[in-house]
């Protein structure tokens, strides 16, 4: 009986949110709608400009947030990450702690320096732009995976974000392997455009000879397969994983299989921070497939997850939002 319903590998991120304007956003150069990494003294400078605006302050990280979903919707899961011995990295500790995660944190040295950041930069028409200082979360390596507890799981989840990092990298390949080996399945998020812009062949890595799970938006899948057409689309993600979740936002989702297309509608619903959507669909998903939903009742517990997320400001929901949205869903 697997111990975890899914283990993550990812960043270990602190969520600074801030409601910006387009012309603000321009001003301070920021590329909308994706991630930009950033050094320390960038990050200073951005700061500047958002002094005085009302900041909201979570736990995050890609694959961060689609455990704490995962777990809130009542499975089990595990999250090797990296954090600093520092008042940030003490509270991103606390947060998966209190959302029932298990971590590597506790037995792994904490890192000197400063625990990673993202400032979100959410504009009007709800997207979100972020600028992510990576902090003790770039030295990510094979000391935080827990390979007894990978070979306890049902499913193994390699965040994308983690090809821009060389020992990031080496650490989701190496438990990638170690997944394999116990017959664990394989998941992995493709996580921004700028990701397969340039880290492709990182992600190439992480998908190695094939995955179980893959995860896309539309802007990802487009920019990955060099087409905007939906069926060459289709037909290349299935060559990458068994399962291939592709998110369209209002337009719902598709869930590949093969020759298969389970094409599942959205939630209709006014979206104000698109921030976490695509993670809260992932952790929602998983939470479906490993308690036995098909993958139709599952992308449809996803969408009702993800419309929730999106319809107020932050990348979480609560434990009591997501049990709502379970309870209202057809299992």
């Amino acid at each position: 009986m697997p111990h975890y319903h899914l283990y993550a590998i990812g960043n270990a991120l602190v969520d600074t949110e801030y409601e910006v304007s387009d012309d603000l956003l321009h001003t301070m150069g920021v590329s909308k709608r994706h991630m930009t990494l950033i050094d320390a003294p960038q990050r200073t400078e951005l700061l500047t400009h958002v002094q005085g605006l009302h900041a909201r302050r979570t736990g995050g990280g890609s694959a961060g947030n689609t455990v704490v979903a995962l777990a809130q919707l009542g499975g089990k899961a595990f999250y090797s990450c990296r954090v600093a011995n520092d008042e940030l990295g003490a509270f991103y500790a606390q947060d998966l702690q209190a959302n029932g995660v298990a971590t590597n944190l506790a037995h792994t040295q904490a890192q000197h320096g400063q625990t990673g950041s993202c400032m979100v930069l959410v504009t009007p028409d709800a997207e979100r732009s972020m600028c992510t200082f990576l902090g003790a979360t770039a030295e990510l390596d094979a000391s935080a995976l827990h390979p007894q507890d990978i070979a306890k799981s049902r499913i193994y989840y390699m965040e994308g974000y983690l090809a821009a990092s060389p020992t990031g990298l080496a650490a989701a390949v190496q438990g990638r392997q170690i997944a394999i080996e116990h017959q664990v399945a394989t998941a992995l998020t493709l996580s921004d455009v700028s990701m397969i812009n340039f880290c492709r062949a990182g992600l190439e890595a992480m998908m190695g000879d094939g995955l179980d799970y893959l995860f896309a938006n539309e802007e990802e899948a487009q920019t990955w397969c060099g087409t905007t057409d939906l069926d060459a689309i289709n037909t290349q993600l299935s060559k990458l994983a068994t399962t291939v979740c592709l998110t369209r936002g209002p337009k719902g989702s598709i869930v590949v299989q093969g020759e298969q297309r389970t094409e599942v509608p959205a939630v209709p619903t006014k979206a104000v921070d698109t921030n976490g959507a695509g993670d809260m669909f992932a952790g929602a998903f998983l939470y479906g497939i490993t308690h036995g939903q098909s993958v139709a009742q599952a992308a449809a517990l996803a969408n009702r997850a993800a419309s929730a997320v999106v319809s107020q400001h932050g990348n979480r929901l609560t434990a009591e939002q997501l049990q709502g949205i379970l309870q209202g869903s057809d299992t």
